[in-house]
């Protein structure tokens, strides 16, 4: 893909796109103020503990973005850690520039992460399980949309059988 990078945002340089993002995503239908996202977002731009914010720049602008959390599903709190916040700008969307950001995942949580697996739940079907991940679940959220589906992905390169888990 052409000058495209994903990185580390440890810096609070893009943190209003980022609020902007998260705020008209979940942030107002989930009852926060944009202050309150903004203060979240602040906390996760570190270095060596989660959460941990990841940028997609194309040509040095922010165009997505990605972290890794210690908790993000309310009703599954013994899984972690988490992939969570997967975003890319609906202006982005479609030409392929959410998926290198998605191949990226797996070597940025063996890298930063001390942990054998990573979590995620999402809507979407057939996206995920493209980049390694397994379908675990149907899960009640208890968010809109309720069901959604539960995926891992393994992050040792042994071990894994694949398949759905018991």
């Amino acid at each position: 893909m052409e000058e495209l990078s994903v990185r580390r945002i440890t810096e609070p340089t893009e943190i209003d796109k980022l609020t902007e993002w998260m705020y008209a995503w979940w942030g107002e239908r989930e009852g926060y103020t944009r202050e309150a996202v903004k203060d979240s977002l602040l906390h996760s731009l570190n270095r060596d503990r989660l959460p941990m914010t990841f940028g997609l720049y194309r040509k040095g602008m922010l165009i997505g973005m990605f972290q890794f959390t210690n908790s993000d599903l309310f009703v599954r709190p013994d899984l972690t850690p988490w992939l969570a916040n997967v975003y890319l700008d609906p202006a982005f969307r479609g030409k392929g520039f959410g998926r290198y950001m998605l191949s990226t995942v797996k070597d940025r949580a063996k890298a930063h992460l001390r942990a054998g697996e990573l979590f995620l739940f999402t809507k979407h079907i057939g996206l995920y399980e493209k980049f390694g991940w397994i379908f675990r679940e149907e899960i009640d959220t208890h968010l809109e949309p309720r069901i959604q589906r539960l995926y891992r992905l393994p992050l040792s390169d042994g071990g894994d059988h694949g398949g759905k888990e018991r």
